[in-house]
This record gives structure tokens, C-alpha cells and sequence, in this order.
């Protein structure tokens, strides 16, 4: 699968929260350290910061390209910084088939909304799966997409879904656009494993999500996934292990003083600064780092000068 990692706080060098991590999203591209696929057909990021000419619209990059391999990174990463972010590394079969362009790289930012998206996932069948789907999308959403992968087409549905920005508003449309998914997978027959591993993203805003439905169709597919992980590759079990895993958040201050390791500075909850959403944890040990486990979606936003976390269970 791909990674994802979203940040939100003070303004940050996007050296130091993409390259200099012992675990960086960029070193995770060709050795991730819990995931046995490496990530070579395209990375990108989207950022907001006070320094940029446009501070309330994204600064998005995205390049069909291994991201060890683009030497833009480390020309371009050490002169931005940011306040929120949103970054993605793309994997994809190794097979002729796979399209590498711009348009099916990460994240994906459409016209009339604040919203762009990433993932680590994976809607198997989305093409014929479209039969069912495509009537609750809206046109101005469809009308945008231009590559030919199903984070595309999944995002164009959840934005035709949402029906406000608020937290409740989010959850609603994540939680309706599974449901969705798995009818049409049941009115169809094609049950398929479902991975929605998503970091939704705006100005001062990062929303986490851990999800998905099994190889049946079933939303809560039983299984430890620290067990199933010991399965051979390509198995079901393996399969069911990438699914349930969780995702990792990171909470506290001074992230912007530390060039490596994350060793932020201990504090509550409460007195954050800022946070981190990711695949994987970027410092090798993974101090400090929760879990977000399967079947949860996570809210941050910064208030002032603090971040707020809310963690919610997702029903279907």
C-alpha cells in the first residue's frame, strides 16, 4: 500500500518533516519499515503556509516518480515550510498496466471544495463498481477528474456526499460512503477487501481515517493483525493484516526544533502544538506514537495556539 502523512502546527521546513526523519515519508518509499511493498510510481504533497503569495489556497506538487529518486525534493523541500501539510508516496503493481502521471499521483485537490485527499488504500472492482456508484456523484465533482485511479473516484463520491465541513459532517459522509460501497459490492456480487487508510486535509484541519470492509464484504473482519502479518505474501491473511493494522498519530510541541528523531518536548495532550497523522511512524522506535486502530476516525485542528484531538468509532 501507499503512505500518508499530514501534519498540522507551527510553520515547519518540509526538510524536516519529509526528508531528515530517520523514517521519513521519502526514505519509506524505498524502505518502509511495516510495509513489505516499496512505493515507486509517484509521490506529492499539498501545503498551506503564511509565506506563500496565495496562504489560504494549497501549494500542491505531485510527480510520477519514485520520491528517493526526484531530485526536486531536496532542491525544493529545504526552502518551504508549512503549517498544514499533506504528503503521499504512491505504490501500484509493477505491471504495464499501472499509468504513471501527475494525474494519478497524490493528493488530489478539486475545485469548490477546502478538502484534498490521500490514501493508503485500495477499492478493488471501482470501475464496474461505477454502475452503482456514479448516480450519487455530482457532475461538478466528476467533471474534474483527470487520472485513472479509485482515490480519484472515491474522493469525487465522498465530496458529492458531504454536506457541511463540520466534524459530524465528515463523519456522516465517510461512514455513508461505505455503505454505499458495500451494496453495490452486494447488488453487484463482488465482495472485495476494502481499504480506506485516508488523511483528509485543510488549512488548520487534519482528519484521520481507519476503515474499511473484509474479503466478504464485512465491516468488521475478525483478526489480529499482528498475527495475520505472518502470513505468506500474497495471501488472504497478509491481505487482512494491511487492513486492520492501525495508522500512528504524534502529539506535542517543538516539532519544528527537531531535525530527526521527533524527541519533541513531553507535555499533556492538552498543551499540543502540533500533530502528526502517518502510515508508519517516522522515528524508527516509535516513541510516543498512538495508534489509530481500525475502525476510527481522528479530528485535529488547531486552536489558537493548540491542537485539539477527537477520536470517534465509525458505524456503518
Amino acid at each position: 500500500m501507499c503512505r500518508v502523512l499530514a501534519y498540522i502546527g507551527p510553520e515547519i521546513s518540509l526538510e524536516n518533516l519529509l526528508l531528515k526523519p530517520t523514517n521519513s515519508l521519502i526514505n519509506q518509499s524505498l524502505d518502509p519499515e511495516t510495509h513489505p511493498e516499496l512505493q515507486l510510481v509517484g509521490w506529492g504533497f499539498g501545503a498551506w503556509s503564511e509565506h506563500l503569495l496565495k496562504p489560504e489556497e494549497p501549494f500542491i506538487y505531485r510527480r510520477p516518480t519514485a520520491a528517493f529518486y526526484d531530485d526536486n525534493a531536496t532542491r525544493m523541500l529545504p526552502s518551504l515550510q508549512a503549517s498544514t501539510m499533506l504528503a503521499h508516496v504512491r505504490a501500484a503493481a509493477y505491471e504495464a498496466k499501472v499509468v504513471m502521471a501527475d494525474e494519478n499521483c497524490h493528493p488530489f485537490c478539486f475545485e469548490g471544495t477546502r478538502w484534498i485527499v490521500a490514501q493508503n488504500g485500495y477499492l478493488p472492482g471501482w470501475q464496474v463498481l461505477q454502475r452503482e456508484l456514479l448516480q450519487h456523484c455530482k457532475d461538478e465533482y466528476l467533471t474534474q477528474m483527470l487520472g485513472t485511479t479509485d482515490t480519484e473516484f472515491i474522493y469525487a463520491l465522498f465530496l458529492s456526499l458531504l454536506e457541511g465541513d463540520g466534524d459530524e459532517d465528515v463523519q456522516r459522509a465517510v461512514e455513508e460512503l461505505l455503505r454505499l460501497i458495500a451494496k453495490a459490492m452486494k447488488d453487484l456480487e463482488l465482495p472485495g477487501l476494502t481499504k480506506l487508510k485516508m488523511g483528509l486535509v485543510s488549512q488548520d484541519r487534519v482528519i484521520g481515517i481507519n476503515w474499511g470492509l473484509g474479503h466478504q464484504g464485512e465491516v468488521d473482519p475478525e483478526g489480529d493483525w499482528r498475527e495475520l502479518r505472518t502470513a505468506d505474501a500474497g495471501t488472504d491473511d497478509r491481505a487482512l493484516s494491511m487492513l486492520l493494522e492501525p495508522m500512528y498519530l504524534l502529539l506535542g510541541r517543538n516539532f519544528q526544533h527537531d531535525e530527526a528523531n521527533y524527541g519533541f518536548q513531553e507535555c499533556t495532550e492538552e498543551k499540543a502544538t502540533a500533530a502528526i497523522f502517518a502510515s508508519e511512524p517516522l522515528s524508527e522506535e516509535g516513541d510516543g506514537w498512538l495508534p489509530l486502530e481500525y475502525g476510527s476516525i481522528v479530528f485535529l485542528a488547531k486552536d489558537g495556539e493548540h491542537i485539539t484531538k477527537s477520536v470517534r468509532q465509525l458505524q456503518l
